[in-house]
């Protein structure tokens, strides 16, 4: 066994995608499964489709071409806005896309045209997020712009909440855009195909029954890949927390001060760590460190263990309360939130085993 690696069970995903699509399809809202928290994992976007979900949404063209090689030919949304330099590659690989500049409409146009095809987009709005999309008072002059370029069809209203400053989709929010889709609709004289509003941030308002009618599509990662709504976190119900486990090996064992001796200074990523005086602990040290997982977003699936920190290379746990159970060479489990499984996925260190449980099986 190679370590560490994550243990990806792709019936859990499975049932997350099942579960979220099912609750989604109650209100009338299609889900494109998002896999950039997978890193366009192929074997976890099969896993997504088994499951429901209509289309694979990605941010990186890198992940989407690796899902295409690897046989997926389920649509394509590609979630980041177009490079203007992609725009070529953009439309040879996904159906739809999201936008909000003009230059890059006029880019995908023409490469659409190049290409003998017509491109889809879904133009984004800034509900106050502050991350992608045109400011409301500025859709109406994009879209003007625009309705005169061949090769794009405008076929969506986007927003995307939740994820640069946390803000939370509303009632108020989502009938803003409605609102902003009914002038759109009216403009282009024809009706929209997607009211992109919400991601995992807005199940607890599909819950709550106060999300509008005609929000009728969803970008889901988290709740399906992790199963947790993302404004509190919560876990979404009949949803499976740790279809991804991370798995480590115990390389040092030592008792050891909980406190450093000597003169203290920045540690190497220019922090200045608090230490907790504990006594003399039981110190283990596991082979996974910053360049692979965010620390502060695992924990241990030991109670008797908590982490202490990590440097690059190393995680640091007090082992105390598991003394007498672990030993060198031993392999310790994790649990991981959205932070450190993004960066576990990215690390080409961590090995990633995907299996089915009902199949037992394996695979690098």
């Amino acid at each position: 066994m190679t370590y560490p690696y994550l243990s990806i069970d792709l019936d859990k995903i499975e049932h997350n995608a099942r579960t979220i699509v099912g609750f989604c399809g109650k209100h009338g809202i299609e889900v494109a499964g998002v896999t950039k928290l997978a890193c366009g994992h192929p074997e976890v976007a099969q896993a997504m489709l088994r499951g429901g979900v209509t289309m694979i949404a990605d941010s990186r063209l890198e992940n989407i071409l690796r899902l295409r090689q690897a046989g997926i030919a389920a649509p394509m949304m590609l979630l980041r806005l177009p490079p203007l330099s992609g725009v070529e590659e953009v439309v040879a690989s996904v159906a739809i896309s999201l936008n909000s500049e003009f230059a890059v409409l006029e880019g995908l146009s023409h490469a659409a045209r190049k290409h003998g095809t017509r491109h889809e987009v879904i133009l984004m709005v800034d509900l106050g997020d502050l991350r992608e999309g045109v400011w409301p008072d500025e859709l109406n002059p994009l879209v003007e712009q625009a309705l005169r370029l061949p090769g794009i069809n405008i076929v969506g209203l986007g927003a995307n909440m939740a994820c640069l400053a946390g803000v939370v989709p509303t009632e108020k929010t989502m009938l803003r855009l409605v609102s902003l889709a009914d002038g759109l609709e009216s403009q282009l004289d024809t009706k929209l195909k997607w009211i992109s509003g919400i991601n995992s941030s807005g199940l607890e308002l599909i819950a709550s029954g106060k999300m509008p009618k005609k929000i009728n599509h969803a970008r889901i990662g988290e709740a399906i890949l992790l199963g947790r709504e993302t404004v509190h976190r919560n876990p979404w119900p009949d949803t499976h927390q740790d279809a991804f486990i991370l798995h480590a090996e115990v390389l040092e064992l030592k008792t050891k001060p909980s406190v450093s001796v000597g003169e203290r200074s920045q540690d190497a990523f220019g922090e200045r760590p608090v230490l907790e005086d504990r006594g003399t602990i039981l110190r283990a040290l596991v082979n996974v460190g910053r360049e692979d997982v965010d620390q502060r977003g695992i924990k241990p699936i030991d109670p008797g263990l908590q982490v202490l920190g990590a440097s690059s290379g190393y995680l640091v746990l007090d082992a105390s309360a598991s003394a007498g159970k672990i030993k060198v060479g031993e392999e310790l489990s994790f649990f991981l939130n959205y932070g450190a499984l993004l960066r576990a996925m990215t690390s080409e260190y961590v090995k990633k085993r995907p299996w089915h449980e009902s199949h037992s099986t394996r695979s690098a």
